[in-house]
This record gives C-alpha cells, structure tokens and sequence, in this order.
C-alpha cells in the first residue's frame, strides 16, 4: 500500500472526525493568545475571504465533477484545477467554517459570562459543534450563506474596535452593516451574469441572511453579545488595595489552610471595602467600564441597584487594566459588583456577602497583581 493510499485509509477511520476536531480546538485555544494580535486578525480575514470565494465557485459551479473531459482539456492548468475540485468544495468550506467558529468561541469565551452575554456565546459553540455534521449539506447555498453571515458578524463585531480604537454602539452597527454588504456582494458575484440563477432565487439566498444579521444586532442590543475585545482577567473584595511599584498588594482574609483564597468571600460590615478588577482591552482602545454595586438583602429578594461607579481604562496591558473602587461601610446581605462596558454589557462579577463583624480580629494575608 502507497504512502498516500496509508494516510486516506486513516483519514477515513469514523473516529478521525473528533480526532481533528479536538486538534484543531485544542491547537486554536493554544496559538489564539490576543484579539488584538495582528497576525491571528489577518488568519481569520483571509480564511473570510477563501471562504466568500469557495461559496461563489460554489453557487456558479456546483459540486459534481465535470463530465466533459474533450472540453476540460482546452482549458489553463488553473481552471482544469478548479474545476475538477469541485467535489472537494464542501470539505474546504468546513474547514475554514470550522476555523473561525473555532477563533470566535475562544475569543468571545473570555469575554462571556454566566448572563444573558453567554446566548451569542453558546450560538458559536452550538455552531462549531453541528459544523463537524454538516459537511454533506455545504453544497446548499442558502445555508453556506446564512452561516458566512454569521461569521462576517462576529468578526467585525470584534476587528472594527481593535482597529479604530473605539468601542460603542455606532461601532457595532457599523460592522453589522458592513457584514451585510459583504455577504451582498458575494451574491451578487454569484448570480451576475449566471443563466443558471435567477432575481428572485438571489434575493431568497440575501434576505435570510440580511435578518439573522439583524436579529443578532437584536441581540446586541438586549446585552446577549459578549463585550468583545474586552475580557475580564481578575478581580475579587478586598480590606486593602495599596500600589507598590508596578503592582498593586491586595488584603483580604485568609486562614492559614485556605491556600486557595485569592480574595474575600465575607466581609465584615461597616468597614471599608474594595472592588479590584483587571480588564483587559486591545493597544490604542480607550473606553469606559463601571463598576455597578448591588444589593440584597437576603436571598429571598432581588438584587436592587446601590451604586454606578466609572473607571477609565486603557488597553494594551496583557494582565488587563487594573482598577478599583471603594465604599465605606456596607449592610449586612449579599452584595455584587458588574464589571460593565459603557454600553451596558457585562464583562465580569464579583460577589461578596457582608456579615456582622464579630470580636475576632481577622487574619489578613496579601497577594500581588
């Protein structure tokens, strides 16, 4: 058996589909360090493109191979080469689907949390999954449509910041716009001059695509969309926050068993508190976040809003911007702080519950950030 014949008779073991998928997350969360690293931002824009292609040559080709063979041979080497690879269409389409779906659940993964942030996220993750069946239904172009889409979105959703340096809503809908008229245009160069497609089939393939892209601005604007480039890198309560040097040194309760402790899970009322945080935002982003204080009694009732504090931030720093913000003097209850982005999105949270200060003095212990 040929080398080569070895290696397709591997590739066709029904576990090698999980094999590469896994590779290929696991190599992905491994190499994807930074949104705003300029060669993984050129990767995406390029398999963007290869992928707008393969599902031009795919609308005007089709998938069969061709059966004219007197007639493929007075074609270039390059256009028999196109042709004739035309049954591999579909695998290349999922792989470079599989790519950046791939890219976006880690990137927008640290920038979700357990809120309504999370739906966009578990749609990239329930898209990365089904992409791994979907093979045999690439050909159909209302679907490579709607999924290229999809991708043109969350892309700009995040490239468009980390360029411009600006984060807000004009933004995002900018680049829901431009989404939209990159997925026009590649139907338009599918059905230009095509005598196989017509008017009507081309605005069934567009308009689909146009309201997901609209339904997921939608979403933007419920807060169910990560606030990418943004991400939350650290922060917990602490009795102190004092800078020394380059870092901050942290105070908080701490046993001598409790080796895990990196910040206060209780809090002695009527002292003064701290809410340390690090969020990290990409070179030249200049924005805003808050630090948004809750209340509650008791677990029966809601949280109720005590307190909007803003912190100016800006970005580079691969720990993320460090900040925090003080209250004296806290009720007994729980109590939370939202890390938000100006526009409202939840980039992190904090928790705490204020007890009664007892007549024991606590222990306090310092960790460094």
């Amino acid at each position: 058996m040929s080398p080569l014949a070895k290696i397709q008779s591997v590739l066709a073991k029904p576990f090698m589909p999980a094999v590469c998928f896994l590779s290929g997350v696991t190599y992905d969360t491994l190499t994807l360090t930074r949104i705003d690293r300029l060669l993984d931002n050129l990767i995406l824009l390029l398999y963007l493109v290869l992928l707008g292609a393969l599902i031009v040559l795919t609308g005007r080709l089709g998938v069969e191979r061709p059966s004219d063979h007197a007639k493929l041979a007075s074609y270039s080497r390059l256009t028999r080469w196109v042709l004739e690879s035309r049954p591999y269409y579909p695998m290349a389409s999922q792989f470079l689907l599989g790519g950046l779906f791939s890219a976006y659940a880690i990137f927008y993964s640290r920038s979700a949390t357990f809120t309504g942030t999370a739906v966009f996220f578990a749609l990239l993750i329930m898209l990365l999954v089904a992409n791994e069946f979907l093979r045999d239904r690439l050909s159909n172009l209302r679907l490579l449509i709607g999924l290229y889409a999809v991708v043109c979105f969350a892309f700009f959703t995040f490239f468009l910041p980390v360029i411009t340096g600006f984060m807000n809503s004009i933004i995002f809908v900018i680049g829901a716009m431009l989404s939209v008229a990159v997925v026009l245009r590649v139907a338009q160069l599918i059905y230009r001059n095509n005598p196989d497609r017509s008017r009507r089939e081309a605005i069934g393939m567009t308009v689909p695509a146009s309201a997901l892209i609209g339904l997921l601005v939608g979403f933007y604007f419920l807060n169910w969309i990560p606030p990418v480039p943004l991400s939350f890198k650290f922060g917990g309560i602490y009795h102190d926050v004092k800078r020394a040097g380059d870092q901050f040194e942290l105070a908080f309760e701490k046993e001598w068993y409790e080796i895990w402790k990196r910040s206060d899970t209780t809090y002695p009322a009527n002292t003064p508190i701290y809410c340390f945080t690090g969020v990290f935002a990409p070179v030249d982003l200049n924005t805003t976040i808050y630090h948004h204080w809750y209340f509650r009694p008791n677990s029966d009732k809601p949280f109720t809003h005590a307190d909007k504090i803003p912190i100016k931030i800006s970005g580079g720093r691969e720990g993320g911007y460090r900040a925090y913000s003080f209250k004296q003097g806290l009720d007994p209850g729980d109590w939370r702080v939202d890390i938000e982005a100006s526009d409202g999105r939840i980039v992190g949270r904090v928790s705490v519950t204020v007890v009664e200060q007892g007549e024991k003095q606590p222990t306090l212990a310092t960790v460094s950030y």
